[in-house]
C-alpha cells in the first residue's frame, strides 16, 4: 500500500519546499474542499453540459496547485501541521513507522473506497442524498488519516528527536 502513496506523491510533484508549504493549515483545510467540487463539477454536466468538462479541469488544477499555494506556515505547532509531517515521515521513513500506524493508513484509504462507489452512483442517477452521502463517506477516513498522521508524528519525534528538517 506505501507504494501507492509515494506514487501519488511522486504524481503530485511533492519537494521539500512544497511539502513545506502544504504543512500550513490553510492548504490542509481547503484541501478538504475537494471532493465536494469533484461532485459539484461532475453534477453540472445537468445545466452547463459539456462545460462541465472545465470544472473538472478547474477542481484537478485546485488538487495540484493547493499545496503550493499558501507559504510555509509560521508555526507548525497545530493539528493540520503535524498531520502533514506525520504524512512527510509515513512517506518518507516508512521502515521507522510502527506497524499499527501503517496497517491503520492502509484501512483508512481503503475505508474510502465504499464511499467513492456510493458517490459515483450519486452522481451516475443524479441523486443528491447518495452523492453527498458519499462524499461524506470518503472524507471522514481522510480527516482520520490525518489525525493518524499526528500520531505518526508524534510518535517518530518521541522516538528519534528529530525535527522536520531532518526527516
Amino acid at each position: 500500500m506505501s507504494g501507492i502513496y509515494r506514487v501519488a506523491e511522486r504524481a503530485m510533484g511533492m519537494n521539500g519546499a512544497t511539502w513545506a508549504r502544504h504543512a500550513n493549515p490553510w492548504s490542509v483545510y481547503t484541501r478538504f474542499t475537494m471532493l465536494p467540487l469533484l461532485a459539484l463539477a461532475i453534477w453540472s454536466r445537468v445545466w452547463v453540459g459539456g462545460w462541465a468538462w472545465a470544472g473538472l479541469l478547474a477542481v484537478m488544477i485546485w488538487v495540484w496547485v493547493n499545496p503550493r499555494a499558501f507559504p510555509p506556515p509560521a508555526s507548525l505547532d497545530n493539528w493540520a501541521s503535524r498531520g502533514v509531517l506525520g504524512e512527510r515521515v509515513f512517506l518518507k521513513r516508512p521502515d521507522e513507522v510502527a506497524a499499527h500506524h501503517r496497517h491503520w493508513a492502509a484501512l483508512l484509504s481503503a475505508a474510502s473506497l465504499p464511499g467513492a462507489l456510493i458517490m459515483a452512483v450519486g452522481l451516475w442517477r443524479l441523486d443528491a442524498v447518495w452523492t453527498v452521502f458519499g462524499t461524506i463517506l470518503m472524507m471522514v477516513p481522510k480527516i482520520w488519516f490525518v489525525d493518524r498522521m499526528n500520531w505518526v508524528y508524534a510518535d517518530w519525534l518521541r522516538q528519534t528527536g528529530k525535527e522536520l528538517g531532518n526527516v
